[in-house]
């Protein structure tokens, strides 16, 4: 480490509130900021210079900087590890699982060094490691990939496949790109290889090359200072209002005697602004992080055709205007950690499925797994995470069962009603995960349970009576009020009848309409998990107990046999 690099960190965080560690980070972060510069403008023919340039300010940052040798010896075990298991087994279907749990397995190591010696604000390899997780065990994937023909491929497995090992020069180049190297975002190494050789500029030919975007002499990298600049202006924003709320609002606070002499409306506000305050600083690290991605190319998606305007969300990992303004759980978490739940659909939940079949339990209950052990070990992460399961069975049963009322039945408009619905979701979905993610910065069982207690444990409560309603004749009845108002409106329900409600058009000779009580747009139709958390806990008990079903019957049990074990499945649960 350079000697006394630690000294103006810590004097001025103390100024500011945040810890020297936090502050050194921030700083590493608008560092990348003109070294991503200076990347960028590497002669495009000289991708083994652009890797060493890489290399050196890594090895800065981690060793110059934090003095994390020992962290840079876990960079290299993990990244040597992984090379060598694909190159190795490249040929066995074992081959990307071997390197997955590898990569899990040694960052769970870390991950309880870390907890054991309880400091969580100071800086170390597991943030590193953990998006270093999700690009090699992709990698592993990757490589299986380019060994298996094009009919068993999706097009996405296509695009990512690498039919040959990249050199060990560009393979570093990657495990150690430095806008991203302490906090992500991750990326695939397709993505890497072809911003270090340029083709991810290639413009497609449905693109009118009049409408190629500028680049400065003769680079390739379209340019792209102002959108990276407006990225590090926004990140530092929320940096600074995480500084500014932090001293007031803390996760410690929730646990402490004087948060007790308010009163509940107060606590839940506190509550509130305890998670937003953390959010803050989420955003603040992943924006800054992106915009130097944006500065140095990476971060380039194409162009629109129609407008000619350059696309720069490919790596994207929030979307603070998603998150606080979402109107059900599904959005909010999908735009949070936007990578990692990419991550989790593209390399755990679809590969855990067997070719040809539909996920089901398996996938969710491995997607929930690997999310969980991903993040770490504290109590508080598995209590938000159950949580947050059962409130997106219950979220998904309102917005199937309420929202319809505020739409017109037959054009699917909102009506002038709905605007109420939507501002009533979203205090709703707010409050709600203010409680859920409270775990996740408490982090233990204990302190998290009092937190709950001291504000009644409204979601718990709310999500337990939400289900036992529509576990109870009211859902059914809430189906027929929604099909007599369609059958009212001339509309039948899809999937049945309602012959005093067509009969009318019948008689004029008209085909009566058939509109569905149809989803919208939302995700919230959609089955697979996001952050491994599974949306419909329900409905993923019932698919596994058709597994152990097919599983008992194919080995040979009795009809009375399977439907004892069945039952005492049900009574577990």
């Amino acid at each position: 480490m350079i000697p006394y690099i630690n000294v103006p960190f810590d004097w001025v965080g103390r100024l500011v509130g945040i810890g020297g560690d936090e502050l050194k980070l921030v700083f590493s972060f608008l560092l990348s900021y003109p070294l991503a510069g200076v990347l960028k403008r590497v002669p495009d023919a000289k991708p083994a210079y652009k890797n060493l340039f890489i290399l050196s300010i890594s090895i800065f940052y981690l060793v110059g900087l934090f003095d994390l040798w020992g962290g840079l010896r876990t960079v290299l075990l993990s990244s040597i590890g992984t090379y060598a298991i694909a190159k190795y087994l490249r040929g066995s279907p074992y081959m990307p699982w071997i390197g997955f749990v590898f990569l899990m397995g040694h960052m769970s190591i870390n991950h309880i060094r870390r907890q054991a010696a309880d400091d969580p604000h100071t800086i170390d390899i597991t943030g590193a490691q953990m998006v270093l997780v999700m690009k090699l065990s992709a990698f592993c994937w990757n490589v299986a990939d380019g060994t298996l023909p094009d009919e068993e491929l999706s097009d996405f497995q296509k695009d990512r496949r690498l039919k040959e090992l990249p050199s060990l020069l560009d393979y570093a180049g990657y495990v150690f790109f430095f806008p991203s190297l302490m906090a992500g975002p991750a990326f695939d190494f397709v993505e890497y290889r072809r911003w270090l050789d340029t083709t991810m500029f290639d413009l497609p030919a449905t693109v009118d090359p009049t409408k190629k975007p500028p680049t400065r002499r003769k680079r390739r990298i379209p340019r792209s200072g102002t959108p990276a600049m407006l990225k590090m202006v926004t990140g530092l924003i929320y940096i600074l209002l995480f500084a500014k709320f932090s001293g007031s609002f803390y996760p410690e606070f929730l646990t402490e005697p004087e948060f007790l002499q308010y009163g509940f409306l107060r606590r839940v506000f506190i509550l509130h602004m305890v998670g937003l305050t953390a959010r803050f600083k989420y955003y603040g690290v992943w924006t800054l992080t992106e915009g130097s991605c944006i500065l140095a190319g990476l971060g380039f998606n194409g162009v629109d055709p129609v407008t000619g305007k350059v696309k720069w969300d490919r790596l994207q990992n929030i979307n603070p205007w998603g998150v606080e303004f979402a109107q059900n759980t599904r959005a909010y978490l999908g735009a949070w950690n936007i990578n990692t739940s990419n991550w989790l659909r593209n390399y755990v939940y679809l590969r855990v499925t067997p070719r040809g079949r539909k996920p089901g339990f398996r996938a969710s209950l491995a997607t929930f797994t690997t999310s969980a052990f991903w993040h770490g070990f504290y109590p508080g992460y598995y209590l938000a995470f159950v949580l947050a399961s059962f409130i997106q069975t219950v979220a998904k049963n309102i917005r199937r069962n309420f929202r319809p009322f505020f739409l017109d039945p037959k054009t699917q408009a909102p009506l002038p009603s709905k605007k109420y619905y939507d501002i009533l979701s979203v205090i709703v979905t707010q409050l709600t995960f203010s409680f859920a993610a409270a775990p996740f910065l408490i982090l233990t069982f204990s302190g998290s349970l009092l937190a709950w207690s001291r504000v009644y444990f409204y979601a718990v409560i709310g999500t337990a009576a939400c289900m036992a309603f529509f576990a109870s004749p009211a859902k059914k009845t809430l189906r027929k009020m929604l099909e007599t108002r369609a059958a009212k409106a001339g509309v039948v329900p899809a999937g049945g009848s309602n012959a005093s409600a067509s009969s009318a058009d019948e008689a004029a000779g008209k085909k009566p309409a058939r509109v569905g009580l149809k989803r919208t747009g939302s995700t919230d139709s959609l089955s697979m998990p996001v952050l491994g958390m599974s949306q419909d806990p329900e409905r993923e008990l019932d698919e596994a107990l058709g597994e152990i079903k097919s599983e008992l019957e194919a080995r040979g049990f009795s009809k009375e046999k399977i439907k004892v074990v069945l039952e005492g499945v049900k009574k577990s649960n």
